[in-house]
């Protein structure tokens, strides 16, 4: 099973899919490793990434789910996914299972305000919910309300899984 807990930087992606990860005994991966080192650049400068700074990105999560799911693994990833092109080309074997952390600009505005030790410039907020493309019911991603704290948002997670075997 491959999961991808996504939403905007900020809202727990990292926290969140470690936790589950641990409950799942499974492999935990951020997509922030991922990114080239000219992406970590740009968004500690403060520049939005394009669409085109991304591809690459997204391509080399997606092979890498591909080869864990090859050989058996369960996976848990942080990424942002922010568009729906971005989800579909993570999920183009249909094998994935998406978590959304939603919580308002607000709210996570002040917990960046709070966040030390990473590249993420927190000028660049708005900008991700400026590309956020909020799934639909369609796309069968499970929402969660970040209001809740990381534990229960786990506790939350695995209840729902039992719906995905």
């Amino acid at each position: 099973m491959i999961i991808v807990v996504m939403g905007v930087s900020g809202c727990g992606k990292s926290t969140v899919g470690a936790d589950l990860a641990k409950h799942l005994h499974c492999d935990f991966q951020d997509a922030d490793d991922f990114h080239p080192q000219a992406n970590k650049d740009k968004m500690s400068n403060g520049i939005p990434l394009t669409d085109e700074d991304r591809w690459p990105w997204l391509r080399a999560i997606r092979d890498y789910m591909d080869k864990e799911k090859a050989a058996g693994h369960d996976v848990v990833f942080a990424c942002s996914a922010l568009k729906k092109v971005y989800r579909d080309l993570l999920n183009d074997k249909h094998d994935v299972h998406f978590v959304y952390l939603k919580g308002s600009e607000e709210l996570i505005s002040d917990r960046l305000a709070h966040r030390s030790s990473h590249f993420f410039n927190p000028k660049l907020l708005h900008s991700q919910f400026e590309t956020l493309e909020e799934p639909t019911a369609e796309e069968g991603v499970f929402v969660v309300d970040i209001r809740n704290d990381p534990d229960t948002i786990v506790d939350i997670v695995k209840k729902e899984m039992t719906s995905w075997k």
